[in-house]
């Protein structure tokens, strides 16, 4: 991996299993991150509690763009601040993020925080979304799921926040129940080569 300076990032994982594959490829990316000599704050959805439901607390106020959010929020704010890259990795579930993770964006990405300023505070930031997706990317990409998980991410959320430098990266083919035993070690690193090479790129 090929990373011109130390960076801290915040990476977030949203798997309700810690051996699921998405959790060892969020492994992964931490560990080929600190081995470059970047810092990694682990933000797991599931094992924090973090509730994804928006109540009036976080619910954004436009006519008060300083508002105060509850102290969960305003600390999840405070780590995104700290960062100078994002990675959310999640399964795809119904061809979009986990609830945990819609949860997150609507608590946390906020008015006023996230977006409502004529100077975006997220800007300059690097965000990679990596989702672990059952299907062949033959499928996505004829019904335009892939396509609109792009738009939806990495326009809809990170565009919109002001952070230029995102993009999306489906990892095909991750449902492993189907794939014979002797040869999920091997289809789990193809999984682990393209998550790296979407933190590169």
């Amino acid at each position: 991996m090929d990373r011109p300076t130390a960076r801290h990032a915040l990476l977030v994982v949203a798997h309700p299993r810690h051996d699921s594959l998405t959790a060892q490829v969020a492994g992964h990316l931490r560990a080929r991150i600190e081995d470059a000599g970047g810092t990694v704050d682990l933000l797991d959805l599931y094992a924090e509690r973090f509730d994804p439901r928006l109540t009036p607390a976080d619910e954004p106020d436009s006519e008060d763009r300083e508002k105060r959010y509850s102290p969960e929020v305003h600390a999840h704010m405070d780590r995104i601040a700290a960062a100078d890259e994002i990675l959310v990795v999640f399964p795809v579930w119904w061809f979009a993020p986990p609830a945990a993770v819609k949860g997150w964006i609507d608590r946390v990405w906020n008015y006023g925080f996230a977006y409502g300023r004529s100077r975006p505070r997220l800007a300059g930031k690097r965000m990679r979304w990596i989702g672990l997706a059952g299907g062949p990317a033959e499928e996505y990409g004829k019904t335009g799921l892939g396509a609109a998980l792009d738009l939806q991410l990495r326009a809809g959320v990170s565009e919109f926040c002001g952070i230029t430098d995102a993009s999306v990266r489906l990892l095909h083919g991750t449902e492993l129940s189907g794939v014979p035993h002797a040869l999920r070690p091997e289809r789990a690193r193809q999984v682990m080569a393209a998550a790296e090479e979407a933190l590169s790129s």
